[in-house]
């Protein structure tokens, strides 16, 4: 028998302090619990944790330290029609283990009735068949790491994914890739500098579970959305596979990206867990305290509410679901230095009733926290339940997913008619959306892709889905691509098609970087990543989702326009502006943007409502900026001319009249098919000058004033 001494309840979890480890768990409805022990052999010591404060059990037992094996047998009511489900034959995982060993292996002991009779208990013994949490070693050389605390509108996020995006990666050692150390690689680093991010966000991290119907079809999930820790860094994406060590590895990851000036935002998985609908396994929470983990449904308390998709949605509504989530957040910035989150759903978590509130206890409790509020968040503004689409409708503190953004913008350049009213507004931070409520252009995270849907390459290679390989009949996915092949499905060989392609791309990207607002890259688009036309590559852990590094050699006029579009933006100040435009004039003549027809002439109401509304000219004003610098001095910079023409056919532009710039140069032109051009300074136009826009491109345009 082990000495075991009281401890204190909190902290939650486990925690060692150099001599011995403490242990607490929660849980309401617990009528006992048995801290689980085990050895190198997995043979098994129980012990009863002692004391119970608040409904904290807890124990301190001394001796134990970095690397046990551990997890939870909680005795209590199994009584699935009032929502309770203890089951102390069934292992549990500790909701804040901060490591965990091994995987989840599909067994029927995993689940707490009989799989040929629901109605009948499982007692079996699930402890051979699970993972085990691991006490770690807390302490970390951080040396002298800062945050780096980029300012949104200086930011610019690369959405990545650990193992995606280092798998195939040459210069990273084998055993490194896929992992947090090889994120870390020079290499790596060296690409995302050269791009001009500033902030990677990384696709789940949390420790996750494959689902059981994923795996009997030879699959996995690769994505991460199936969170069962919210402490632990996912196990599987360690080089050294010791155990506890991802914990160390994640923290390393993080320094030398902050030592590159890179922000590291973490994808959380908070609306719901792996343990799935009513019929799911009993992992952890089901088995703590059901009720207080997860939101039942009041009729029948057997079954859960789901407004994600995922069988369940956790209990917002409960204080002690939500100190999880807080905690966990705590955790992840304190203890990780990470810089900030995007939540998905996060409509899920604001539900307190069957409303999305956007003041819900969730979004009271990120407001006034010291840690949390201080750091970069990201809301992914719907979930799958009625209401649930809440674009524009977060607090103040919130930035946003601008699922408008990405949605107009793709309707804009495949030629849809009528939705330059709504372009317009997107490319200027989505004001209608913003600005009522307080908020600036950053609010509006804007992307054309993201890695929920089709890459950039084969958003103009795709009309359709292409997901057989998911094994769901290609009915998973969703339809709503707003895509276009540029005339044939899939890959070709045709220059017409190769080049409408090439330039379709690059209408996006430069539309992406010329925006208000925060830009966001899915990675691999920089060099042309695709999945073969698979619009939602969740469970697809080879090829189809990996950044594939050869491409570098075939693609590299793409990424040097890449660099040199977030070189342009980083730039020019007009393009990352703190306020909205105004459509007025400030100093000079000249509002601060002013919207042109084809003809120069300023826009009228019946140019922006009529049927045809694909092309225009936007003046951004350089000289009109209102807002300050960081030491409340005046910004300037040079002014531009945006000639846009999304139609099928070559459009002449005039240039607007002497009282707007005495003359132009080009920057870009997106129908050249080349690298980052060069600015020729004797390409220079005066006011009036006629200019051809080829079909389905984009030209900028710089004043010549301040030469």
């Amino acid at each position: 028998m082990r000495e075991v001494w009281p401890g204190e309840p909190y902290p939650l979890g486990a925690s060692w302090d150099g001599r011995g480890t403490s242990f607490a768990l929660f849980s309401e409805v617990a009528e006992r619990v048995e801290l689980c022990l085990f050895d190198d052999k997995g043979h098994e010591t129980r012990v009863a944790l002692p004391e119970v404060d608040g409904f904290v059990w807890h124990g301190y037992l001394p001796g134990v330290g970095p690397g046990q094996r551990y997890g939870y047998r909680v005795h209590g009511p199994y009584d699935p029609a009032r929502g309770h489900r203890c089951d102390p034959g069934k292992l549990l995982l500790d909701p804040y283990a901060k490591a965990v060993e091994g995987e989840v292996r599909w067994d029927r002991s995993l689940f707490s009735y009989q799989i040929t009779d629901p109605a009948k208990r499982n007692t079996d013994d699930s402890a051979p068949f699970m993972p085990k949490n691991v006490v770690v070693n807390p302490f970390f050389d951080w040396a002298d790491d800062r945050p780096p605390r980029t300012p949104y509108h200086q930011t610019v996020i690369y959405e990545a994914h650990v193992r995606g995006l280092t798998m195939r990666h040459p210069d990273v050692p084998e055993h490194q890739r896929g992992t947090y150390a090889g994120l870390a690689h020079p290499a790596v680093v060296d690409h995302l500098q050269a791009l001009g991010v500033t902030a990677v966000e990384l696709m789940p991290v949390h420790q996750f579970v494959p689902e059981h119907a994923m795996v009997a079809r030879g699959l996995t999930n690769y994505w991460g959305y199936n969170t069962i820790a919210f402490l632990a860094p996912h196990n599987t994406y360690s080089s050294s596979g010791q155990r506890g060590e991802q914990v160390t590895e994640f923290k390393a990851m993080v320094k030398a990206l902050h030592e590159a000036g890179i922000e590291v935002i973490l994808d959380v998985v908070y609306n719901h867990t792996a343990e799935g609908d009513h019929m799911g396994p009993t992992l952890a929470y089901r088995g703590i305290d059901n009720a207080a983990y997860y939101r039942l449904l009041d009729a029948d308390r057997h079954l859960l509410l789901d407004y994600t998709g995922c069988g369940n949605s956790l209990n917002v509504r409960s204080p002690h679901a939500l100190q999880l989530i807080m905690d966990s957040l705590r955790y992840w910035v304190l203890e990780m230095h990470v810089d900030g989150f995007r939540f998905d759903l996060a409509a899920a978590l604001a539900r307190e009733l069957h409303d999305v509130d956007r003041l819900s206890a969730f979004f009271d409790l990120i407001q006034q926290d010291p840690v949390i509020s201080q750091v970069k968040l990201i809301a992914e503004p719907w979930d799958v339940g009625p209401g649930g689409y809440q674009v524009g409708n977060f607090p103040p503190l919130w930035t946003e997913w601008n699922g408008k953004y990405r949605d107009s913008v793709r309707d804009f350049w495949r030629g849809s008619s009528s939705v330059l009213p709504e372009f317009a507004s997107r490319l200027t931070g989505s004001s209608d959306l913003y600005a009522t409520s307080g908020r600036r252009p950053v609010a509006s995270i804007n992307f054309p892709t993201c890695h929920d849907g089709f890459t950039l390459t084969d958003l103009v290679s795709y009309d359709h889905k292409h997901n057989t390989a998911n094994g769901e009949d290609n009915r998973d996915g969703t339809d709503d691509n707003r895509s276009w092949n540029c005339g044939a499905e899939g890959p070709v060989e045709d220059p017409a098609i190769v080049a409408l392609r090439r330039r379709q791309r690059r209408n996006f990207l430069t539309t992406l970087f010329v925006s208000q607002g925060v830009p966001m890259l899915l990675h691999g688009d920089e060099i042309g990543r695709t999945q073969g036309g698979n619009n939602n590559a969740y469970c697809q852990d080879n090829d189809v989702s990996y950044v594939d590094w050869s491409m570098l050699r075939t693609e590299a006029d793409l990424l040097s326009f890449v660099r040199g579009l977030a070189r342009f933006r980083k730039a020019h100040p007009v393009f990352r502006r703190r306020r909205f435009f105004q459509g007025r004039v400030h100093e000079g003549d000249v509002r601060d943007i002013v919207w042109l027809t084809p003809s120069g002439k300023e826009m009228t109401s019946s140019d922006w409502h009529s049927g045809f509304g694909k092309a225009m000219g936007v003046f951004l004003n350089g000289e009109a900026i209102v807002e300050p610098g960081p030491r409340g001095e005046r910004i300037v910079d040079d002014s531009f001319l945006l000639l846009v023409n999304a139609h099928h056919e070559p459009i002449t532009f005039t240039l607007p009249g002497a009282a707007f710039a005495p003359g132009w140069r080009q920057v870009l032109d997106t129908a050249e098919d080349e690298a980052w051009p060069a600015v020729a300074p004797e390409g220079v136009a005066g006011p009036g000058t006629a200019v051809q826009i080829a079909s389905r491109s984009m030209r900028v345009l710089s004043s010549t004033a301040r030469l």
